[in-house]
């Protein structure tokens, strides 16, 4: 489908507070004021509201030298658009301001994959890339994106995109910053969820994206963000990752005291 020009919020007010202000103050009662800031190849974030899993992308953010080019991908939620659906033209707005997609990026991305289509409906109401957005702009604002959205299982296919995405990296000498959006185990008992996300943790971790496609499969961990998770492990390799650190874990029962029926998350960095 045609690109749009401007891609409004789809869940603030929602998932997060509708206002500059509101977010601003959300997000400095999370952050990590003493944390040292350093170079990252990739990270996973969580996408929940930010009430519950704002502390955990916030702590892990608050780490990182933001880049001014983030590859942004997400799990497709909504069933709308392409299994594989890149945006290559745009600007998203949040109540932080707007972000533009670097189109000759996102072009030469699409231009050296055989999966990603072109496609703007799978971003149109999607939640998973737009949350990310506020947190990171709270640390810089004059970066571009590239989003990418994934609604597939086929290990395989997500390898083969984040190999082209490490490739393309790689070739434009660009020092890009990759940012899987994914949330853990859903709605387990919070020892249930705790134990299951720690396998997947440990999987991603060691760098090593066929365990965590197994740990997953053979635990039946409902992690949302799996896809993007693999082709982040795969791209982030590319581009001479060696190690990854576990900055924040917790679960919706942390910040609910309901640990009957929890969802995880986990703040992750690639370097």
């Amino acid at each position: 489908m045609k690109e749009p020009n401007l891609r409004l919020p789809a869940v603030a007010g929602q998932f997060y507070p509708a206002t500059r202000d509101g977010i601003k103050k959300q997000i400095e009662s999370f952050i990590d004021k003493k944390a040292k800031k350093t170079d990252v190849i990739a990270c996973m974030l969580p996408h929940a509201g930010y009430m519950y899993s704002g502390r955990v992308a916030a702590e892990t953010v608050s780490q990182i030298n933001i880049k001014d080019k983030i590859v942004l991908l997400g799990p497709n939620h909504t069933g709308f658009g392409a299994q594989f659906s890149i945006m290559t033209a745009g600007t998203w707005q949040t109540p932080l301001g707007e972000v533009k997609i670097d189109g000759l990026l996102a072009e030469k991305i699409l231009k050296g994959s055989k999966y990603l289509e072109s496609d703007s409906l799978a971003h149109a109401y999607e939640h998973s890339i737009e949350v990310e957005l506020p947190i990171l702009q709270y640390f810089r604002q004059d970066f571009e994106m590239v989003p990418i959205a994934f609604m597939t299982d086929d290990v395989s296919a997500l390898k083969e995109v984040g190999k082209e995405i490490g490739v393309v990296l790689k070739e434009q000498g660009l020092n890009a910053l990759i940012v899987a959006s994914s949330d853990m185990t859903h709605y387990e008992p919070q020892e249930e969820a705790i134990r299951k996300d720690n396998e997947a943790i440990k999987a991603i971790l060691e760098l090593d994206e066929d365990k965590l496609m197994e740990r997953i499969r053979s635990l039946g961990i409902s992690m949302c963000g799996y896809a993007p998770a693999i082709a982040m492990i795969v791209a982030a390799k590319e581009l001479g990752a060696k190690s990854a650190k576990l900055i924040k874990y917790q679960t919706s029962g942390d910040v609910t005291g309901d640990r009957d029926s929890v969802v995880g998350y986990a703040g992750i960095i690639l370097y």
